[in-house]
């Protein structure tokens, strides 16, 4: 058998790119932190975390506090990522009365969330508060696996099924809360009862104490490009406005997709 001799300095470059991300997503996570915070959590060498910092400094990436000599990232990254989520542009614009309405009509907070294409995740990327002081806190950017949340029920809903079975066969079905699905059957009958209801369901699966309801977000394909959710604490939530909140989010997931050029004949 012939082996295809490894090339060194790929490989040197490879680490070196997963030594940089490492200290971005480090620093993403706190406003400020000291070098050897870094270096600890980006499981780097001191030497070559103040490296690649004094680096991305240079670049205009990461800012260096003159008292405290405390990391930050600078507001160019974030013109990075909204230059990549630009395309997303159009649906949370449309997303965005439909989800005012909710949390007026709800209280609860309102998450729109979309499909990661290289991870089988979801990234909240828009968000009402919930009119409450105790209530389920979320990030924009925030990312949590498709298989324990009701957002990811309703995306992977109306994908194509090579897609799906593509997406599943990746998936590590960690057990996140109490009832986190941990097999690829019980996902599988989850996205069809998704599919036949026209919204998903998830009590503890993500979170203890937390439940959620969502509803997928279709295009002019009938694919769905985005997905909404109401989240609630358990206790706070009433069994008796259940319909209620099904009808309040199918109706606004229906405007939505009107917009997006969804037809129902898909």
């Amino acid at each position: 058998m012939v082996r295809m001799a490894t090339n060194p300095q790929k490989s040197e470059n490879v680490a070196s790119v997963l030594k940089v991300f490492s200290v971005l997503e480090t620093l993403s996570e706190d406003r400020e932190a000291s070098l050897a915070a870094i270096a600890q959590r980006a499981m780097t060498s001191k030497s070559t975390t103040h490296r690649l910092l004094q680096t991305m400094v240079d670049l205009g990436y990461v800012h260096q506090d003159e008292e405290t000599e405390k990391y930050g990232l600078t507001m160019k990254l974030f013109s990075v990522a909204a230059r990549a989520v630009k395309q997303e542009s159009d649906l949370l614009h449309i997303a965005d009365a439909g989800m005012g309405k909710l949390a007026r009509s709800t209280g609860e907070t309102i998450n729109l969330g979309i499909m990661d294409d290289h991870d089988q995740r979801v990234v909240y990327v828009h968000s009402y508060p919930s009119a409450f002081n105790l209530s389920m806190k979320s990030t924009i950017g925030m990312r949590n696996p498709l298989h324990s949340t009701s957002l990811g029920k309703a995306l992977l809903s109306f994908r194509d099924e090579s897609e799906v079975e593509e997406r599943i066969s990746q998936m590590t079905f960690d057990k996140r809360a109490p009832n986190t699905i941990t097999t690829p059957e019980a996902l599988r009958e989850q996205i069809a009862l998704t599919r036949s209801n026209g919204f998903s369901e998830e009590i503890e699966e993500s979170e203890a104490g937390v439940r959620c309801m969502a509803v997928p977000l279709r295009n002019h394909l009938g694919k769905s490009v985005g997905a909404i959710s109401i989240a609630f604490p358990i206790f706070r939530f009433d069994e008796g406005r259940r319909g209620e909140y099904i009808h309040l989010l199918t109706s606004v997931a229906g405007d939505i997709s009107s917009q997006l050029g969804f037809t129902g004949d898909s």
